[in-house]
């Protein structure tokens, strides 16, 4: 497993050493050994690497990684940028995007763009093998995040949390810090996306709270790859 190297290393420096982080470190590194495990092993880290946590103005919480071939790159909700297939939550996102804010839909679902201005794309576990969907919860990486979460709730200063679905929600008697606005939502799968997530509005919510608090908003637009010329 890649290691910290921003202010995140220090901020979570002693879960490093803690009990329950060296049997989740030889579990996955076992895991990783004997099965195909999303995302790359080299991955698990990225959005700490591409949001650091004096830069954070958003967190969105996802669950599990995706399990599938060529789409979990250790953000969440993103697929790399050579994946053609979108999944149906992050189309689902776009699709509020464009109702909300005018956003185009892109024709990929790399969100580099959101983590490098402060979103950082969390999922409450970060490793999942191949096909067997939530195969790596209750190992460790919830009390993990648990704590990247204390952390960000530390921060004195404006920052959006965006919670879609429960287990999102489930977070929330964590976020006690007043500076910070909570954004609740059901999650964008085609399961439970009309059952309010079309409509919430969170993107332009989000924007206003951070204009209103003198901080750069977030420019949401992710925009078309172009294939290059054969």
């Amino acid at each position: 497993m890649a290691m910290l190297s921003n202010d995140w290393a220090a901020a979570l420096d002693g879960e490093f050493h803690k009990e329950y982080y060296r049997q989740l470190y030889t579990f996955v590194r076992e895991e990783y050994s004997r099965k195909v495990i999303y995302p790359p092993s080299e991955e698990i880290f990225s959005a700490f690497h591409f949001t650091p946590l004096h830069e954070v103005k958003v967190l969105l919480l996802g669950q599990d990684p995706y399990h599938n071939e060529h789409q979990a790159h250790g953000m969440s909700f993103s697929v790399p940028q050579d994946q053609k297939d979108i999944p149906p939550s992050l189309q689902n996102i776009y699709q509020e995007l464009h109702e909300d804010l005018g956003c185009y839909v892109p024709n990929n679902g790399y969100l580099e763009k959101w983590a490098k201005q402060g979103v950082l794309l969390l999922n409450t576990v970060l490793t999942v093998r191949a096909h067997q969907a939530n195969s790596h919860q209750g190992k460790g990486w919830e009390q993990f995040t648990d704590a990247v979460i204390q952390a960000v709730n530390a921060q004195d200063r404006p920052i959006v949390y965006l919670l879609w679905g429960r287990p999102a929600q489930s977070k929330i008697p964590m976020l006690t810090n007043p500076k910070h606005l909570i954004l609740k939502a059901p999650h964008p799968s085609p399961l439970s996306a009309y059952r309010g997530f079309f409509g919430c509005r969170h993107f332009s919510q989000c924007n206003d709270f951070l204009k209103a608090n003198g901080v750069e908003p977030i420019d949401w637009q992710i925009e078309n790859i172009c294939d290059a010329p054969e």
